[in-house]
């Protein structure tokens, strides 16, 4: 007499494949988001530090000339206005000697002037970048005085954003 033995099929049903699944698209579905801000965060860092790196060199500028420029040789720069922060911002540079240049008055959005009393230095997202598409922080300025702004929009005149973006 011969037994007969059951065989199991081993392997997964189709509701725990499914489940599974669904499980991987929550995760999904959270982490890139985050990583996201995360790397848009980084490169709102990468602005502005190199903003307070074109500080510091006007400032230096300020000391051996007794002016402020927008001459990029002069500042050991190639150029001023290309791109920035790994090519997501652009930096321009405006110089003036007129009463009450502040960053958070006056609006920078390319460069002006040659020489003068006062500065403001601004970053602002490349059209068409992944840093276009940032909410809040689309435009980051410092001025002569250390004075740090930004706002929702790349002209400047939006909504504050300075405690958000600056931090």
């Amino acid at each position: 007499m011969q037994l007969q033995t059951k065989t199991h099929a081993s392997g997964f049903t189709l509701i725990e494949l499914m489940i599974v699944v669904a499980v991987a698209a929550i995760l999904v579905a959270i982490a890139v988001p985050t990583y996201q801000n995360q790397i848009r965060h980084s490169r709102r860092t990468d602005a502005k530090t190199a903003l307070l790196d074109m500080a510091v060199r006007q400032e230096k500028y300020l000391t051996l000339s007794n002016t402020y420029t927008t001459t990029a040789s002069n500042l050991g720069y190639a150029s001023i206005g290309v791109p920035i922060g790994g090519g997501f911002y652009n930096m321009y540079v405006c110089v003036s000697s007129a009463a009450g240049v502040q960053a958070g008055i006056t609006a920078c959005t390319a460069n002006s002037g040659t020489t003068g009393t006062a500065f403001i230095v601004v970053a602002i997202p490349v059209a068409g970048s992944s840093q276009a598409k940032d909410p809040d922080c689309q435009y980051f300025a410092v001025d002569n005085t250390g004075t740090q702004y930004s706002s929702n929009n790349t002209a400047g005149t939006g909504t504050v954003t300075t405690s958000t973006c600056w931090q």
